[in-house]
């Protein structure tokens, strides 16, 4: 059996139409989600925060991980979150269920880039060394196809070690480029997710110390999502 991919996905905490308290649930559910993704070993970046009308609070929230099993980790996320709590802004509100959402956000774009979509060229090297490291075309300029992109390195006088360099400084700045467009295209996607289901929550907590609920509960989703991973182990 092979061992786990990495994989990246991009996941959002949202309020949807939720009041106050629903922003402040978000607030606190990012900070529990990412109690358990530094757990469980998991890289991760907030790509965007959507604040709420309050202080401390969040309307929407998306997050990049990257790292192995996310598919059996998220199966215990991914769905309707429940607060059972009284409102810190309406104490008298009637109210005590709160609830949000965290979905996961398809992707368009690819983070790995491709060896053949990757165009190197040799060339003479400049700065320190006079005229001995101008003698070898050592350095190397990596351009990426698809996205223009490119990058000159000159770190080593192997034109080999220079290649590698240069492949991984080109795949770090063309992920900043597809982070940023993603950044862009997911700004408001909260609004996507205005209708929150109420019913068979993934996760509960109550009590203003967010205490989380244990529920008796069916997993069958999760039991799902580790078969799926371990199938797509054994097909690599």
């Amino acid at each position: 059996m092979g061992k786990p991919l990495t994989k990246t996905k991009i996941i959002q905490i949202t309020s949807g139409r939720g009041p106050a308290e629903c922003c402040w649930v978000v607030a606190q559910i990012l900070k529990q989600f990412l109690e358990a993704v530094k757990d469980n070993g998991i890289d991760y970046k907030i790509l965007q925060r959507e604040k709420g009308i309050e202080n401390m609070t969040l309307q929407s929230v998306t997050i990049q991980l990257k790292g192995k099993s996310l598919n059996v980790f998220l199966s215990q996320w991914i769905g309707t979150i429940q607060w059972i709590g009284i409102s810190k802004f309406r104490p008298n509100h009637k109210r005590k269920n709160w609830f949000v959402g965290l979905y996961e956000v398809s992707k368009s774009e690819q983070f790995e880039i491709l060896e053949k979509d990757i165009t190197y060229q040799a060339t003479k090297s400049s700065g320190p060394g006079g005229q001995h490291v101008n003698k070898v075309s050592s350095a190397i300029r990596a351009i990426h196809q698809p996205t223009k992109t490119q990058v000159l390195v000159m770190d080593s006088r192997s034109q080999h070690q220079n290649r590698k360099i240069a492949k991984t400084r080109l795949q770090e700045k063309v992920t900043e480029l597809q982070l940023d467009a993603l950044k862009s295209g997911i700004k408001n996607q909260w609004k996507n997710h205005l209708s929150i289901e109420r019913g068979n929550p993934v996760q509960v907590f109550k009590g203003s110390d967010f205490k989380k609920n244990v529920v008796v509960k069916d997993f069958k989703k999760q039991r799902y999502a580790l078969k799926n991973e371990l199938r797509n182990q054994l097909n690599t």
